[in-house]
């Protein structure tokens, strides 16, 4: 019972998040050109490392996910 909870909460908002991408992509626009991300690009080769927007995911994943478990717990 309490996997199923865990899911449902994961798809919704895993939807909620699709919902965005599709109908408003600007909101979204700044994901991926934050100061920290490694860009270099020359002629004939392109290097593109988002350190800081996987940082900052990790650290919104995290916190989501542990204010799921303590909500479910």
């Amino acid at each position: 019972m309490e996997a199923g909870r865990w899911l449902l909460a994961v798809g919704l908002v895993l939807v909620a998040l699709g919902l965005v991408w599709l109908y408003a992509p600007g909101l979204l626009s700044w994901f991926g050109r934050l100061p920290g991300d490694i860009r270099i690009e020359r002629e004939g080769f392109r290097f593109y490392f988002p350190l800081a927007s996987m940082l900052l995911l990790s650290v919104g994943l995290s916190l989501f996910l542990n204010l799921l478990m303590r909500w479910f717990r």
